[in-house]
């Protein structure tokens, strides 16, 4: 599985955006996906993560309720929808597959596949 995020941008804090992330390879549909980011500076961060039929959700803490995951396997595709951003929310967004089939990760080690990331600006 190979995967290529879009979708980032400069914003206004309180504005939404919507990323996207394209899958190739047939077999996407048994594997998990999440998003991360980075900030300058910082470590890689979990953002949220998905399951590979899409019915189980799981995000960090300061995104609930502003984030929602999802995906369409027909279409290969994992997308995070992002409202009100705030300027805390700015970093490089990737999105990563898991390792194991039919498995939920829970720690970075158990993705792979990552993208090349998005950049998400949000300005105050």
């Amino acid at each position: 599985v190979q995967l290529q995020a879009s979708g980032g941008g400069l914003v206004q804090a309180g504005d939404s955006l919507r990323l996207s992330c394209q899958a190739s390879g047939r077999t996407f549909n048994m594997y998990a996906a999440g998003w991360f980011r980075q900030a300058p500076g910082k470590e890689r961060e979990f953002v949220a993560r998905i399951s590979w039929r899409g019915d189980s959700a799981y995000y960090t803490d300061s995104v609930k309720g502003r984030f929602t995951i999802s995906r369409d396997n027909a279409k290969n595709t994992v997308s995070l929808q992002m409202n009100s951003l705030n300027p805390e929310d700015t970093a490089v967004y990737y999105c990563a597959s898991g390792k194991v089939p039919f498995r939920l990760p829970t720690v970075l080690d158990e993705y792979d596949n990552w993208g090349q990331g998005t950049e998400v600006t949000v300005s105050s």
